[in-house]
């Protein structure tokens, strides 16, 4: 094996995304996922003071019906 093949591609590489990013991919409000991150509901990762995500987590989260808010009543 040679050095070039032992890194993974960059553009296959997932990156955090940020309270913003993963709120217009869900199409919720930032408020929402602060709550969900907050209360353990979602999965999310404190980096310093910030909420980081990876997406693929987030989507295997919804796809699981975990992501159903209870309905009050």
């Amino acid at each position: 094996m040679n050095a070039a093949s032992s890194h993974a591609d960059v553009s296959q590489v997932e990156r955090w995304l940020s309270v913003e990013e993963i709120a217009t991919h869900l199409g919720v409000s930032r408020e929402s996922i602060y709550r969900w991150a907050e209360a353990g509901k979602m999965p999310a990762h404190k980096v310093g003071r910030q909420w980081k995500f990876w997406v693929n987590e987030v989507n295997e989260w919804v796809r699981s019906g975990n992501a159903r808010e209870k309905q009050q009543g």
